[in-house]
């Protein structure tokens, strides 16, 4: 039986504010590495037999990214399921489990995307033990064998005895105080609960019919009236949105007397933090990790993340430093759990650093948001090879555009042409337009935007190749 992965994709990751924003979270970041999260979530899988295309579940508004993300990397027939809502992870993984058994049975691996591991040989030989357990309809958890009595995880109490590397498990328990976390650590048999799982669709779904029945009969209905939209699934959102919002532990495993755990020790990380990325990362001499163009003198045991600007430190210790073109955090080491509310304090202030980048990605290609005042704003376009923006108008603002690189084909009213290089023309308030590049060279264009209204909210689409036109 195939294994098909499957890949949890939603959330926002706030405490990695500002590099993880509502539209750009931290799993389709390159965190860690030149792949983003998300994509060395499906690469470190190359090599176990009898490997499926993934499914990957995510949020409807990161659907191109995913899309894009997984071309990058050659995988070409994702199933890509798009939540209308989030609804923790017992109705996302049972969506996903519906959806393959509408073709045939499948071992599910249930992975989030947001998971750091250095010992992809040792994950693969947890996987396979996992399989021969899911193979005999057994659901499986994996465990992290803890290297420190950590508080933040939630724990897997597994039997002494084990059956060729799998352990049933006696009990799941929450998050424990330090007194206690030592104890699990001591005792040995103490496993970090890592929110990753294999087991068949079949049994997934039998299992949590008898346990969490409610979970399945509106995942069904969302299932069911699921509509494809271009390459994407939309799961019916008045029928998902019914379903208890329920992670997959609460609603099935700590009731079942079926789980068993695989202890794995490969170098696992959740990265939910900036001293998560500081603790896995390569430090100089002086203990630091330093990425993009920084200069750090007399610094010690400090993380800095610059990609957009120089970055100079002189005589500091133990901080994290955040660089971005419009939000720059530094914090205290001991402090980063909080980050978490400096991005509500933004969405108490309707702030947009909380919500994009100034660098936006749209299905084709980019703008960035370079300048902005009263009554203008100044973006550059970036528009891919055989993509095309939206035949829209504003009812509030003008635009002149200015091609700087490529060709552009330009629809403007009841006009067609084309720009070259130095090129431009201006488009009226409420004047149908498009524009598209037919080329084989990346198109750059300059736009300068006039009006009293320069909001995003303020396009009226009329055609649309991505499927964005409204009804």
């Amino acid at each position: 039986m195939k294994i098909t992965p499957v890949i949890l994709s939603g959330g926002m990751g706030a405490r990695l504010w500002p590099l993880s924003r509502k539209q750009y979270p931290k799993q389709y970041l390159p965190l860690t590495g030149d792949n983003t999260m998300l994509q060395e979530t499906i690469l470190r899988l190359e090599g176990l037999e009898e490997l499926a295309d993934p499914i990957i579940i995510c949020n409807v508004e990161h659907r191109f990214l995913v899309a894009e993300q997984c071309l990058q990397i050659g995988v070409t027939n994702p199933t890509i399921l798009l939540e209308p809502i989030g609804r923790n992870t017992a109705p996302a993984i049972t969506a996903t489990a519906l959806q393959v058994l509408n073709d045939e049975d499948a071992t599910l691996l249930v992975l989030s995307a947001d998971h750091t591991i250095q010992d992809e040989g040792a994950f693969h030989q947890a996987i396979n033990i996992a399989n021969k357990q899911a193979q005999n309809n057994k659901l499986v958890t994996f465990g992290i064998v803890p290297t420190q009595a950590n508080t933040g995880y939630g724990y897997i109490k597994s039997s002494q005895g084990g059956d060729n590397g799998a352990y049933a498990v006696e009990a799941f328990v929450e998050k424990p105080d330090l007194k206690t976390a030592k104890a699990y650590l001591a005792q040995g048999n103490y496993l970090w609960n890592a929110g990753m799982f294999m087991f068949k669709a079949s049994v997934l779904i039998q299992e949590l019919s008898i346990q969490s029945p409610d979970i399945v009969s509106a995942v069904k209905r969302a299932v069911g009236n699921a509509q494809q939209d271009l390459d994407f699934i939309r799961l019916d959102k008045q029928a998902f949105e019914c379903s208890p919002s329920d992670s997959i532990d609460y609603a099935l495993m700590e009731k079942s007397d079926q789980v068993m755990v695989v202890p794995l020790e490969a170098g696992w990380n959740d990265i939910g933090s900036w001293n998560a990325l500081y603790d896995i990362g390569n430090k100089d001499a002086n203990g630091n990790v330093i990425r993009g163009d920084v200069i750090a003198q007399d610094t010690t045991n400090t993380y800095i993340n610059a990609h957009h600007h120089m970055v100079a430190t002189l005589g500091v210790d133990d901080l994290i430093i955040v660089d971005t073109p419009d939000a720059t955090l530094v914090a205290s080491k001991d402090k980063v759990q909080e980050v978490k509310s400096i991005v509500e304090l933004l969405q108490t202030k309707i702030r947009d650093e909380c919500e994009a980048h100034r660098k936006v990605y749209r299905p084709w290609g980019w703008y960035d948001s370079i300048e902005s005042g009263e009554h203008f704003q100044v973006k550059r376009l970036h528009v891919k090879s055989g993509a095309k923006l939206s035949l829209q108008r504003h009812q509030k603002r003008a635009e002149h555009w200015v091609v700087v690189k490529g060709i552009a084909s330009v629809i403007k009213g009841d006009e067609f042409f084309e720009l070259h290089k130095g090129q431009s023309t201006y488009i009226k308030i409420g004047e149908k337009h498009s524009l598209a590049n037919t080329g084989s060279e990346e198109l750059e264009i300059i736009e300068v935007q006039s009006g009293k209204y320069l909001s995003e909210d303020d396009i009226e689409r009329f055609e649309d190749i991505y499927g964005r036109v409204k009804s």
